[in-house]
């Protein structure tokens, strides 16, 4: 198991923080594991406090087939305690 630490601009972030999102879309350059465990860090441009979250890889949807780039994966996500 590995951890990545991802960088997540809003309103994405947010969306996750909240638990509305379960999904990441991102290039398939880490060797992602369902298993695997993302540090995702809220990037800000208005100076306030970053926050991030860890969440869990549950599902991996490679690309290069239902209209996704073969450069990129959907990653269903879990956020954790």
């Amino acid at each position: 198991m590995n951890i990545h630490e991802l960088k997540t601009v809003n309103p994405f972030f947010e969306d996750v923080w909240d638990l509305r999102k379960n999904f990441e879309v991102r290039k398939n350059d880490r060797d992602f594991q369902i298993g695997d465990k993302l540090k995702l860090l809220e990037v800000r441009t208005d100076g306030k406090r970053e926050r991030f979250i860890y969440v869990k890889i549950t599902y991996i949807l490679k690309g290069g087939q239902y209209g996704i780039d073969k450069d990129y994966v959907v990653l269903g996500i879990q956020a954790l305690n």
